[in-house]
C-alpha cells in the first residue's frame, strides 16, 4: 500500500530493532524469552508498517526457528547435566539457579546454574561429588548453547532485514 510513509517505515523499523535488541539481551541475561521477543518484533514491526514485505510461510518459519533456539537452551543443559551424571533434579535447579543468580549479576549468572544444580543434586539424594559435576555440566551445557542460539537468532534477523530492504 502507499499510504504508508518513510516516516512510518522508519518508525517501525526502530520498534523492531528495540524488540530485536531485547530479545538478543534476553538470550544472553535470560531475564525474558529472547527468540519469542525477536519474532514478536517482526510482527509488531508488521502491524505498523504493514504485512506487505511478509508472506505467511516468513511468519511460520521465523516462529520454528524462535522454537529451535529455545529447544537447542534446554537441549544443551539438560546434555550437559546428563552427560556429568546429573538427573532431572539437577537440571531444574539450575534453572531455579540462574533465575535466582539474575538479581546477583553478573556473578549469579555464572554461579547460579552451577549452585542450584549441585543444591538439587543432594536434596534429591546425590553424592557430593556427582553433585558437583552435574552442575559443572549444566553450566557448560548453559553457556555451550549460547553460540548456537546466536546464530540462529542472528539469521532470524537477517532474513527479516532482507525481507524489507
Amino acid at each position: 500500500m502507499y499510504w504508508r510513509g518513510a516516516a512510518i517505515d522508519i518508525l517501525a523499523l526502530i520498534v523492531a530493532m528495540l524488540f530485536f535488541l531485547v530479545g538478543l539481551v534476553g538470550t544472553l541475561v535470560p531475564i525474558m524469552p529472547g527468540p519469542p521477543t525477536i519474532w514478536l518484533g517482526m510482527l509488531v514491526y508488521g502491524f505498523i508498517a504493514g504485512f506487505d514485505d511478509f508472506s505467511v510461510f516468513f511468519f511460520v518459519a521465523q516462529a520454528i526457528l524462535a522454537l529451535a533456539v529455545m529447544g537447542v537452551d534446554y537441549l544443551f543443559s539438560g546434555m550437559g547435566s546428563r552427560y556429568f551424571g546429573g538427573s532431572k533434579a539437577g537440571f531444574w535447579g539450575a534453572a531455579i539457579g540462574l533465575l535466582i543468580g539474575l538479581f546477583f549479576f553478573p556473578f549469579g549468572l555464572l554461579l547460579g546454574p552451577f549452585l542450584g544444580a549441585v543444591i538439587a543434586e543432594l536434596i534429591y539424594r546425590r553424592q557430593t561429588a556427582q553433585a558437583i559435576m552435574s552442575g559443572f555440566g549444566a553450566s557448560i551445557g548453559f553457556f555451550g548453547a549460547l553460540p548456537f542460539k546466536l546464530i540462529l537468532e542472528a539469521v532470524m534477523i537477517v532474513w527479516f532485514i532482507t525481507n524489507i530492504a
